[in-house]
Order: C-alpha cells, then structure tokens, then sequence
C-alpha cells in the first residue's frame, strides 16, 4: 500500500516480521507484515518488510514471534465497581443489586477516581485501547463523580467514551434502586447536558466522547428515557443503557408497562443506529428483527451473564441478522477479572454451549472485541481495524512462549489459547503498554490506592 512521501520529518514507529490480523472489512492477514505509524495514524499495512528509506522513525519493533490486531474496544463497563469486587457471590441480578446498592451508594469523588484507575489498568493490560463506562450512581455530596473518573482514565492514556448514567425511580415509585441512590430527572437532564457541553469532542481522533445512559427500565422513569433519547439527538451524542438482561426484567417491563423491554424501549424514541445496549440475552425473534432493522447495538458480556446466571445471548443470530455486537467487561462486580481480553475466549466458548460447534469462530470473536465494539461506540471509521488512515490503536500480542507455541494459527492463539502478554500497547500512537507493564503509571501504587479505597467503601455500609 502506498505511505506518505519519504521527506516527510515526522514520528513514525515501525512494527515487522508480525503476524497481523488487519480486521478489516475483507478480513485481511498477513503471516510476515509490516505497519508504520506516523504519529497517531496508521500510515502503511502489508506484506514483507515496511518500505525501505522511511524517514524520521523514531523506533523500530521487531514482531517476530508475535500477533498484531487492532486494539480491543470495550462497550459496556461499570468502573465504579472494582472496589466490590467478590461480593454477593451466589446472585442473580435483582437479588445482587439489592445487596451492593447501599454500598455503591457511599461513594465519592475520590474513590471513584482509585476505582477508575484499577479498572482502566486492567483493561489496558488486557489488550483494550477503547472503553465505554457506564456510571449511574451519582450520590448527593459526592462530588465530581464524573469529572473524577475523566481525569483518571486520561491519566492512563486510554481511548474513552465516559456515559453519564442515571436512576430516577426508586423502591417508594416501583423501582429497584434505594431512594436516597437515585436523581431528580430534571437535575439529571440538566448534569447530562453540561456533561455533553464540558466534555464531550466529536472530533477524528478523539480521546474521550460523552454518551446519556439513563440504567435501566427497572431504575428509570419513562420520562426521563424519552427526554433523554430527545436531549442526546439534539446534542448528537449517542445513547445507551441495560436491556433484556434477565427473565424478571421482562417479567417487570410486562408487568409495569404492559409490553416486553424491547417493545417498550421503541415506545420511547430507545431503538436506532445511535443506541447500544448491554446484555440483550433474553432477546425474542421479534425483538432481534427490530435491532436489526433499527441498527441498535449490542454488548455482549459473556463472563458477567454467566457469573449472574443470566443465560446466553443469541449473538450468533445477531450476527446473521446484521446487528451491531461488541464484547464487553460489565461491571467488575460481577465479572471480577476486569479484562476484555479474556471475553474474547469466553465470548466463544459460552455461545457453543448450545450444542454448535461452529456458532463463533475465533475470527469472529476477534472481530466482535474490535470492529464489532468501534461499530457499536459509532467510531468504525476511526478504530477497530488496523487500515491506512485509522487511529493507531495496536496490541502486539507475544505468542512464541510457553503457553502458545505450539498453536500453529497466530488468532487462534490469541482467541483459544491463555490471554499472551503483551509486548507493546499502543493508544493514539503512544506507548501505553511496554513488556506487559503500564508505561503511565505505577501498578503497584494504583494497586495499594485501590485497596484502600475498597477498605473505605466497605467501612461506610
């Protein structure tokens, strides 16, 4: 493929002698390939050796012995939640809410921020380059909930779409959330739109977006979801929230409402090309064919499904009726690992439990952690795939060691085999991850900075 003139004086790394799985659209490989990064762009891709006579190349990698892919996007996370971890550990949802809302509902500005810096190291360390998290819990004199979070993930040096999350019904109007966890809608709309004014930039190459994320229709009224789904569309920000998790959530939408969740998200403006939605396992046929025809996402969160017992999701049938699916983490709480690289495996495994042994390839898989994920957050044509122009967000991935030696098919690998380490990360071109260690800060500080803060919370219940 054709690179930028060779006088052209500016940074550039040289990644070679690489496996690479492109992700791009025809699904390109290459067993022996090149990428030159010229600043915080992808500048070539291909075959053999990079172009000889580059000039300005700040660094050359050798990738011998290793699998580079576009880095992984992470759609659906609650970072908050990294400090309740292994907790209520034999719950389903309804029941596991119920247990941790009282916690959740202590937190404050600077736990939040420790919290977000465990949580965005861990997915750093997993591969991730992209992460959306969805956080609803918004305590009266708690500060900055947001702004906190903001500021640590910009620390880390990762790519970031921060959802302003919300509950406006709680136990006393036939919700689950406690009433002293919840808002006020019209305080809520307001925060939301100066959230999307303060932070949210639109622009090609942007590290951080801002999405509205009311939680979920057992925990928000329908008037805060309409106007929600009205606010977003008028700032041209995306949308996003819980859907069709569990069978009581349907159970409580018929109940309530007189419909199942998906008829009632389409009631309230909550269905489009501009809307994903995490979970989505308990989707009927009717249900799949208008996110299908509607361009709704999805998140599928295959570990935290089976930790809550939610079931499986019919991502196979999503896929083949050209519905958006990303992977996600979900909240830490209930998928305690907090990496996405190990949802790649587990994504897998879980849909052929069913009894089809071709129901997810590894390729697929790979695709949905990527492409499928920068689809789902509205940025495919920014991240996702390693293409000429693209945002240079790469996991070079180590695979001759002991644990993937052996495995002739370098994504297989990846996919099949143990998460590899990695050798570089990088985020906007920029070294986030060497020798599979963080570059931007101190592991073992962010380590005992979150310990104390799980400490703290807990002695506030």
């Amino acid at each position: 493929m054709a690179v930028r003139p060779l006088d052209v004086d500016d940074r550039r790394i040289v990644i070679e002698n690489a496996a690479i799985a492109t992700v791009d659209a025809a699904g390109t490989e290459y067993a022996r390939g090149h990428v030159v990064v010229l600043d915080n762009t992808v500048e070539s891709v291909g075959d053999g050796p990079a172009p000889a006579g580059l000039a300005g190349v700040a660094r050359r990698i050798d990738g011998e012995g290793h699998l580079l892919t576009p880095g992984l996007v992470n759609t659906h996370h609650h970072f908050y939640q990294w400090l309740t971890r292994g907790l209520a550990q034999n719950d389903t949802l309804f029941d596991w809410l119920v247990a941790l809302y009282p916690t959740w509902a202590r937190i404050d500005a600077e736990l939040m921020h420790a919290a977000t810096l465990g949580s965005a190291a861990a997915l750093l360390k997993s591969g991730c380059t992209t992460a959306a998290d969805h956080h609803y819990v918004f305590p009266r004199g708690a500060g900055d909930l947001l702004g906190a979070s903001i500021e640590a993930v910009q620390q880390l040096g990762l790519r970031f779409t921060a959802l302003r999350g919300s509950m406006d019904r709680s136990r006393k109007d036939g919700g689950l959330p406690p009433d002293h966890a919840v808002e006020d809608t019209d305080e809520i709309l307001a925060a939301s739109e100066a959230a999307v004014d303060r932070w949210h930039d639109a622009s090609f190459g942007s590290m951080l977006h801002i999405a509205l994320a009311p939680c979920s229709p057992f925990s928000v009224s329908t008037e805060l979801l309409t106007l929600s789904s009205e606010l977003a569309r008028r700032k041209g920000v995306r949308l996003h929230t819980h859907g069709s998790e569990t069978a009581e959530e349907a159970e409580f939408c018929r109940k309530l409402f007189g419909m199942g969740p998906t008829d009632y998200f389409e009631s309230t403006g909550w269905l489009g090309e501009d809307v994903w939605m995490a979970h989505c396992v308990h989707l009927t046929d009717s249900d799949l064919a208008k996110f299908a025809e509607t361009g709704t996402g999805v998140a599928h969160c295959p570990s935290s499904n089976a930790r809550l017992a939610a079931g499986i999701a019919r991502v196979p049938d999503m896929l083949a009726a050209g519905v958006p699916v990303g992977l996600g983490v979900d909240g830490t709480a209930s998928n305690e690992s907090g990496l996405l690289g190990t949802e790649l495996r587990n994504a897998l495994l879980i849909n052929r439990l069913a009894g089809r042994p071709d129901a997810l390839t590894v390729r697929q898989s790979l695709r949905l952690a990527t492409m499928g994920g920068a689809r789902v957050l509205g940025r495919q044509h920014e991240i996702g795939s390693i293409e000429p122009g693209k945002l240079a967000d790469l996991a070079l991935w180590k695979i001759d060691g002991l644990l993937h030696s052996t495995i002739a098919d370098p994504v297989a690998a990846l996919v099949l085999g143990a998460l590899p380490p990695l050798t570089t990360l990088l985020v906007n071109g920029i070294p986030v991850i060497e020798h599979d260690h963080l570059t931007t800060a101190d592991e073992s500080h962010i380590a005992r900075t979150c310990a104390r803060a799980a400490r703290d919370l807990a002695s506030r219940t």
